[in-house]
């Protein structure tokens, strides 16, 4: 109940004093909420079969969104995620074969990588990024792909709903998948300017390279944080006139 109220104000003020122009639906298509309040997203479910490839980056110790996808549309979903107390609660608490779980992260470049654990140690998600949520104290290397590399290790062609929730690491790693030409149908963001310094202007300049590449905004959660976007190849360009 605490952490509603939190939300919800900090809703608010940032309705009435930040610039959140950037954040708008630009079409409108069916959609539903998967997962919890705390860790779901939109999907156009329209289109997600039992053939649909689903890439869940970010998973920490909540995978009712992939669980979500799994029961309703018995499709499976590859889940990633470096960090330890993940790793270890998805060994005890993974409920299905359907969820096939990687202890590996996303980034922009292939290999060892530099990772922060949060300040709160009751909190889960860390970070490859140095932000105000995380300690510097706690660095250790995990493994990192690229997501060009983890899709020719996993012997795929296309992705059809890619979530990216990674403590703000999002904006080097859209980057590098623009830069790559790799196009899922449906990517989902949580973004966390919040956390960074001109957070803001970052998350404004990573949605219009993300426009200039085809997709454009369906769903954005009440905290204005989840993201929902589709590719114009996703449909006939019709539906994107």
């Amino acid at each position: 109940m605490i952490h509603k109220i939190w939300r919800n104000v900090k809703l608010l003020k940032m309705r009435i004093f930040d610039d959140v122009s950037h954040l708008k639906t630009d079409i409108k298509l069916n959609k539903k909420w998967y997962g919890n309040e705390y860790g779901g997203f939109f999907i156009h479910s329209d289109i997600i079969s039992s053939d649909s490839i689903v890439y869940s980056f970010g998973i920490g110790e909540d995978i009712s969104f992939d669980l979500d996808i799994i029961q309703k549309h018995n499709c499976s979903v590859h889940g990633f995620d470096p960090t330890p107390k993940s790793i270890k609660w998805i060994k005890q608490n993974c409920p299905t074969d359907k969820f096939i779980f990687h202890q590996y992260g996303i980034s922009d470049k292939s290999g060892y990588e530099t990772f922060y654990l949060p300040k709160n140690p009751n909190h889960i998600s860390g970070s490859a990024t140095i932000q105000d949520n995380i300690n510097t104290q706690t660095a250790m290397q995990v493994e990192m792909k690229k997501l060009s590399d983890i899709m020719e290790e996993l012997h795929h062609t296309h992705i059809d709903i890619l979530k990216i929730d990674i403590e703000g690491s999002e904006y080097n790693v859209i980057d590098n998948i623009l830069e790559s030409g790799i196009l899922a149908k449906q990517l989902l963001i949580e973004f966390h300017d919040r956390f960074i310094t001109n957070g803001r202007e970052r998350s404004k300049q990573t949605i219009n390279k993300l426009h200039n590449a085809g997709y454009k905004i369906f769903g954005i959660s009440k905290s204005l944080e989840e993201v929902s976007f589709i590719h114009q190849t996703a449909f006939s360009n019709k539906c994107f006139s």
